[in-house]
């Protein structure tokens, strides 16, 4: 992969690394632990060819991705503006408005502390789709932009805990990737349901050479992406055949 995704939701980008990943060799090892005042060691990019062993996930569970919280997939933006102040308790006035205009879509954001209990500040972004004017992704991210007290353990810990969180969901199994080396950064999570809405998160950062030619990752930047399609978002394209 040599995808690198900004923080403000690209689709397209987003959805060119889900598919890519799709095709390549899926790894479950162990994400490493962080310790105080060291930055997080990432798993060697061998590693991420090596096949893992099924994903223990609960009994009967089944995942399913519908948006995030109370807005829904399919949402026009008033009602997805209606779910924000809903969900934290913001005034209206406090959803900024941003135009995506290579996508030609509508991002509505606000920064929500404690979205993730003790995991800071983050930065939520409601992508309103180009032709349907509908909600069709979800992206939260947090990192010293959206909180000045963020730290690269903070970050490594946030991915830790939703990773656990999503690998008992109940992903279709074929879908799921974790700790998946990729350019800029580690690929954390990657599952879809059944409807092949998908759940991406990525830590990215600083890649630096350690000991016996180890990895190491000092993040500085997580992005939780919630996609209504992957394959083929509601964003601007160039008619076929117009280049």
């Amino acid at each position: 992969m040599t995808m690198k995704i900004s923080r403000l939701s690209l689709l397209i980008a987003a959805s060119a690394l889900v598919i890519g990943i799709q095709s390549e060799a899926r790894s479950q090892a162990a994400a490493p632990a962080v310790k105080r005042e060291r930055p997080a060691q990432a798993a060697p990019a061998a590693s991420a060819a090596t096949p893992s062993a099924p994903t223990r996930v609960d009994a009967g569970a089944e995942a399913e991705v519908d948006g995030f919280r109370s807005a829904k997939f399919g949402m026009n933006e008033a009602e997805v503006k209606n779910a924000i102040v809903k969900d934290f308790g913001v005034k209206p006035d406090a959803i900024k408005e941003q135009a995506n205009p290579g996508e030609r879509t509508k991002v509505l954001i606000v920064k929500v502390p404690e979205v993730l209990p003790g995991g800071g500040t983050a930065e939520v972004s409601y992508v309103i789709g180009y032709q349907t004017k509908k909600l069709i992704q979800v992206s939260l991210a947090w990192s010293k932009a959206t909180d000045e007290k963020m730290t690269p353990e903070q970050l490594f810990s946030n991915s830790s805990v939703l990773r656990s969180h999503f690998v008992g969901e109940g992903f279709k199994p074929d879908t799921i990737a974790t700790n998946m080396p990729i350019a800029g950064g580690l690929l954390m999570f990657r599952g879809s349901d059944a409807k092949d809405r998908t759940v991406m998160m990525i830590l990215q950062g600083a890649m630096t050479q350690g000991t016996d030619n180890q990895r190491i990752l000092t993040p500085s930047n997580l992005l939780l992406f919630y996609i209504a399609d992957a394959k083929a978002p509601d964003v601007y394209r160039l008619p076929a055949g117009s280049f």
